[in-house]
């Protein structure tokens, strides 16, 4: 499921915007059929430029019937009558996602025998300071068995010390879930934290959902600004 918004707040339109001759979308939604993973691939969206542009190329789309505040809620009206166990969550502006990430996130809920895990999701270790102090990279602190503790816009952990040997992780915009995890999510009201952070995968923790996070080493390319178009323009070529 590929959750797309046409009106985002930082970069309006910017799913129709032109990557190397296609939608930003477009591109997205083909990145991930061609990894063959998945029995269906949706877009899931409240446009209907959108949804034509989907349509048009021979995919799958579902318009939304409400409105929504986030990818998750979005995605729960989608499949609330669908016969489904796991659904993956790729984000409309990740274009250049990849099957070993998405396979990685997947495993997850084949090694677990006692269906304890409600999410999984990807982070990847950055190091570069000015992308550490952007709140629109999302960062997330895991404890020993890389169970996610919490998420945050600001630097986590805090480095009082200025300890070089920090580590820091970036929140990679893919989840997986148990549909049952799905359903809880929208029909639970948002607390504080998330409504501090707007960050959705909050919301999970703050009502006791494990979510497993799983290392990558493919940091592809997030669309979330004009800067970032510029960048994957030229990555593509």
């Amino acid at each position: 499921m590929i959750p797309a918004r046409y009106a985002a707040s930082r970069f309006p339109a910017k799913l129709m915007q032109d990557l190397a001759g296609k939608p930003v979308i477009l591109r997205t939604y083909q990145a991930a059929v061609h990894t063959k993973l998945f029995d269906e691939v949706y877009v899931v969206t409240d446009s209907q430029v959108i949804y034509d542009t989907i349509v048009r190329e021979g995919g799958l789309a579902i318009m939304s019937v409400k409105e929504h505040d986030c990818g998750s809620d979005r995605i729960a009206e989608a499949v609330m009558q669908m016969d489904v166990d796991i659904i993956v969550n790729v984000q409309g502006d990740e274009p250049f996602t990849d099957r070993e990430s998405l396979e990685g996130v997947m495993q997850v809920f084949e090694d677990d025998v006692h269906k304890e895990i409600d999410l999984a999701s990807l982070m990847v270790k950055i190091t570069d300071e000015e992308e550490i102090n952007n709140p629109n990279t999302v960062k997330v602190i895991v404890d020993n068995r890389d169970f996610a503790l919490y998420f945050s816009r600001s630097p986590i952990p805090y480095p009082r010390a200025k300890n070089k040997d920090t580590v820091y992780y970036k929140h990679k915009g893919i989840y997986a879930f148990r549909k049952s995890a799905l359903m809880d999510f929208q029909r639970l009201p948002m607390l504080q934290l998330e409504a501090t952070e707007k960050i959705e995968a909050i919301r999970y923790l703050e009502y006791g959902k494990k979510i497993k996070m799983v290392e990558t080493n493919v940091q592809g390319i997030e669309i979330d600004t004009p800067e970032d178009l510029k960048k994957a323009q030229k990555a593509w070529k």
